[in-house]
C-alpha cells in the first residue's frame, strides 16, 4: 500500500524507456507504430464517457525469446 504514493525515480523511468526501445528494435516494428495505435485508440475511446482515453497505454512486451505481445491498457472511469 505504501508503494502507491512513492514517486518514480528517474533511473526507473530511463530503464523502462530503454527496455521499450530495445523491444521495438528486436521486433522489427517501427517505433512509430505504437504511437499510431495509441492515437487511434484515444480517438475511438474518447467518444465514450466510460473510458479514461487520456491514460491509455500501449506497450510491446516480450514474454520470452520467441513470444512478444502488444499490451493495451484502457482505464475505465469511476
Amino acid at each position: 500500500m505504501f508503494g502507491l504514493f512513492k514517486s518514480k525515480k528517474s533511473k526507473d523511468i530511463a530503464k523502462k524507456r530503454l527496455q521499450l526501445i530495445l523491444s521495438y528494435e528486436r521486433s522489427g516494428l517501427p517505433p512509430s507504430i505504437i504511437d499510431e495505435i495509441k492515437k487511434d485508440l484515444v480517438n475511438i475511446f474518447s467518444k465514450y464517457p466510460y473510458f479514461d482515453a487520456n491514460n491509455i497505454e500501449v506497450n510491446l512486451k516480450r514474454e520470452d525469446v520467441s513470444r512478444e505481445e502488444l499490451w493495451i491498457s484502457i482505464p475505465i472511469k469511476d
